[in-house]
């Protein structure tokens, strides 16, 4: 049964959020885009710091051994990030023959792209495209997603392993996360020859390898049980750098009063969509 839950989730998080990012992308509402930047902020950092934190720490672990996995965790998606296996803003600048470029993280206000936006617009992040993506490029995206979308598979069952509520609010979070995520894949691959139908069918495809990662993190954590609170740590790491090296940066250029007052908001619902996800659970228990 806990393997089903998981699969349920993982497919949720990994499928469902390219599909709400197709509909966001291609639809009326692909110019309120960039809140979801803030929404999957506050929901990655209420469940590491609310929850998933919590419940690690209520084992028999010692705080130090946790606290020093939190640390060696944070290093190590920094270095994946490195190595752009881990990391969500994908830079990708494409002239697409309008005669300027589109930066992937709504540099230009339209919020269509998601990428990194650290108060310069020339800041270059290792890997610019003067024109769309080659087939190579594009594989080599979706490989990287891949590679991620494993990963989320993972964090997501030690998650379930835990605790049902547990496991439903860090599919939650994922999704919240990489709905902007794939909102820039689906961009990109569609500055090529692919038609808006093929380019959803091959971010769904990569995203659907969580669910592969559900399974091995299955197996994973029933293999070593005891060593379940440091799963649950790890997952606080992915979830805290993602929020706080990806996420955040994008959303402090200066803005006006009124459009930094809409981040803050949408950052509280992030949270307490967590919470009140959290409440609900709990009432059914």
């Amino acid at each position: 049964m806990t393997l089903l839950t998981i699969w349920l989730g993982t497919l949720i998080a990994g499928i469902g959020s390219v599909w709400i990012a197709a509909w966001l992308s291609f639809g009326v509402l692909s110019r309120y885009t960039q809140h979801m930047l803030s929404l999957a902020a506050g929901a990655l950092l209420a469940t590491a710091f609310l929850h998933l934190l919590p419940e690690a720490f209520e084992g028999q672990v010692g705080a130090q051994g946790l606290f020093m996995t939190l640390l060696l965790g944070l290093v190590f998606f920094f270095l994946l990030d490195k190595a752009e296996l881990w990391h969500h803003g994908h830079e990708h600048h494409h002239g697409g023959g309008h005669g300027h470029e589109h930066h992937h993280g709504g540099a230009h206000g339209d919020g269509h792209h998601y990428g990194e936006a650290h108060g310069h617009a020339h800041h270059h992040h290792g890997h610019d495209h003067a024109h769309a993506p080659t087939g190579a490029g594009k594989w080599a995206l979706l490989a990287g997603d891949s590679v991620h979308c494993f990963g989320d598979g993972i964090l997501i069952a030690s998650a379930f392993m835990a605790d049902f509520s547990l496991g439903v609010l860090a599919a939650l979070a994922v999704l919240a996360h990489e709905v902007p995520h794939h909102m820039g894949d689906l961009v990109v691959l569609r500055q090529d020859s692919d038609s808006r139908q093929t380019a959803i069918v091959k971010v769904s495809l990569a995203g659907a390898v969580t669910a592969l990662g559900g399974t091995v993190g299955y197996v994973l954590v029933d293999a070593l049980h005891d060593y379940l609170p440091y799963f649950l740590v790890v997952a606080s790491s992915s979830f805290i750098y993602v929020a706080l090296a990806d996420l955040i940066p994008q959303l402090q250029k200066r803005l006006s009063a009124r459009e930094t007052a809409a981040q803050v908001t949408w950052l509280a619902v992030g949270m307490g969509m967590v919470m009140l996800v959290s409440q609900l659970a709990a009432q059914h228990r």
